[in-house]
């Protein structure tokens, strides 16, 4: 490259031109996850700073399993990061995961980048949401992150041949409250909670499958028996593979209900009921049966056919 700027300014233009072309092509070749930003210009309906994000665990307190979890707080600027399995196990499938945390912090290995780890192994594109935390005022807590939910799921199929998935193989996984927050996107994609910003927008916000661990807030606190009036539940509300167990602290009936609500409306899905475990495992392996869920959801979606290739 021939240059007509003089002396030092010129071989530094070169120097730094090189280097992040070398930067990116190395990005490329060890296969680092993209994070992309989900609004552009902003998140819809947040004011104010509410400080900034960092991970609130302290070292040695909150183990799962003897290993630390990253728990991410303060989280105003949303994103998703696209986990691609190998080229040569890639199914075109792909599942936008929404991990727990209260909808105070965001468990982010736990529940994120290891359950990503674990889709890209059955050859699944795991799309991580990073969702705002902590719940903000004078909102439903679930607003905002139904948002980065909705959102995150047009802006995969949008994006569906780029990425070389299949547009009808998009799913949703989430754990705790990020199982809520899956479930509400799972009946509530009739309605955009945002005002559309782009083409991406014009892409359905519905997943085509559902996966709940340990799912909280599906039921009122005075009532066990129906489900949160957020959730809207019909003959078009996605199949849904569900686990808990009966020593979760935010109660087995959670999945119990969404099932039975499910069952109710003709839509197929299928509920696993340990009787030990509690709350918050993750992948993560323990003497307790629950912790090979793994295996029996890769099964659900096998039988459904999502794990084919194109």
């Amino acid at each position: 490259m021939k240059s007509n700027l003089p002396g030092k300014v010129g071989v530094t233009l070169l120097i730094t031109i090189n280097m992040l072309l070398a930067s990116s092509l190395a990005s490329l070749a060890d296969g680092s996850p993209d994070e992309i930003a989900l609004w552009p210009k902003g998140a819809p309906g947040d004011q104010g700073n509410i400080g900034e994000e960092h991970d609130i665990s302290k070292p040695n307190e909150g183990l799962v399993s003897g290993k630390p979890v990253i728990r991410l707080g303060n989280v105003s600027k949303p994103t998703i990061t696209i986990h691609r399995p190998p080229a040569d196990k890639a199914n075109g499938a792909a599942v936008v995961v929404c991990p727990g945390g209260g909808y105070n912090i965001l468990a982010l290995d736990l529940e994120g980048t290891e359950v990503c780890d674990w889709l890209n192994s059955i050859g699944v594109t795991g799309i991580l949401l990073k969702y705002r935390v902590p719940a903000r005022a004078g909102r439903e807590r679930y607003e905002a992150p139904l948002q980065d939910a909705q959102r995150a799921l047009s802006i995969a199929r949008s994006k569906a041949a780029d990425w070389k998935l299949d547009p009808k193989r998009i799913g949703i996984l989430g754990f705790s409250a990020g199982g809520h927050l899956s479930a509400t996107a799972s009946t509530g994609f009739e309605k955009r909670t945002y005002d559309s910003i782009d083409d991406a927008d014009q892409s359905s916000s519905r997943p085509d499958f559902t996966i709940l661990i340990y799912p909280a807030y599906l039921t009122p606190k005075d009532n066990h028996h129906t489900l949160s009036p957020e959730l809207k539940v019909s003959t078009n509300t996605p199949p849904a593979f569900l686990v808990q167990t009966q020593d979760d602290g935010v109660g087995v009936w959670n999945a119990m209900a969404y099932a039975s609500a499910l069952q109710e409306a003709k839509v197929p899905v299928e509920l696993h009921v340990y009787a030990k475990g509690g709350h918050g495992y993750g992948l993560r392996a323990s003497k307790n049966p629950v912790t090979g869920w793994p295996a029996l959801a890769e099964i659900w979606l096998r039988g459904r056919g999502l794990l084919q290739a194109p």
